[in-house]
């Protein structure tokens, strides 16, 4: 992905880099699926915990090219499964998560001792941000 500038990152970061809702396209068949997320941002991705064998990793195991969307975003990016969330190599990311999470996390929505809850990680690779007037494409 082309870097952001400094003032684009700043406000991906104050816009993203919380609990946010996002809406995700992945395609099966030549045909488009879009669902809305929960998703962190970082450093040029997005995190979401999801499940393994949900539609949504079943489309991007076939085809990893998603799409992304909210308010005056979109993106393009490679979808990425990270595995389990209690894997060891998840950890600092996990620690992340759960504090942005914090509201829901242990509501009973998600199961962590299910080898199949995961962490996708959406890696951006082009997209467009608008923000006051100002157009930053990456």
């Amino acid at each position: 992905m082309k870097q952001l500038n400094q003032e684009a990152e700043k406000i991906m970061i104050e816009r993203f880099g919380k609990d946010t809702i996002i809406a995700l396209a992945t395609i099966e068949n030549e045909v488009p699926y879009v669902r809305y997320v929960n998703a962190y941002y970082e450093d040029g991705a997005f995190y979401i915990i999801t499940y393994a064998r949900s539609n949504k990793m079943k489309h991007i195991a076939d085809n990893p090219i998603v799409a992304v969307a909210s308010d005056w975003f979109m993106a393009h990016g490679k979808g990425i499964n990270l595995g389990y969330f209690g894997k060891k190599e998840n950890s600092m990311m996990v620690e992340k998560l759960r504090h942005v999470f914090a509201e829901w996390i242990d509501n009973g929505h998600v199961n962590f001792d299910d080898e199949n809850t995961i962490i996708l990680c959406v890696e951006l690779t082009d997209g467009l941000l608008l923000s006051h007037g100002t157009r930053y494409e990456f």
